[in-house]
């Protein structure tokens, strides 16, 4: 492959390499969600009382230059107290000895790697 045509490629593998990790990100992001969810449904993780905090959590991915990013998050105040316990008292007087109900920390290392394969995925896929 001459130069020039090694310039054209790479030119075009840039101009699509956003677009490709957006679409990876989004279910990188979605899968990851998934996960939480199913270690929040139950031991290990919390159990499910209502079901308000297992909907809770929502993806939110945007594009940016050359990517996308992705957070996978809860708007919930009992998040941090499931997933690390919490032993004090509370803002109005009340004892507590909350063990951990870790359900988004177990998820982190596969969501690692489902990330890490779906880089490359993208990248090869733009240089192909």
């Amino acid at each position: 492959m001459n130069p020039d045509e090694l310039a054209d490629r790479l030119e075009r593998a840039a101009e699509n390499l956003g677009p490709a990790v957006e679409r990876r990100i989004r279910h990188v992001g979605e899968v990851g969600r998934a996960m939480i969810r199913a270690n929040a449904s139950g031991r290990p993780g919390p159990n499910i009382i209502t079901g308000d905090y297992w909907a809770s959590w929502q993806t939110v991915t945007r594009g940016i230059p050359y990517g996308a990013e992705c957070s996978i998050r809860t708007d919930r105040p009992q998040a941090r107290r499931l997933e690390f316990g919490f032993t004090g008292f509370d803002s109005l007087g009340r004892y507590y000895d909350q063990p951990p109900f870790a359900h988004v920390g177990p998820a982190i290392p596969a969501i690692e790697l489902m990330l890490r394969q779906s880089m490359r995925d993208a990248v090869e896929e733009v240089l192909e």
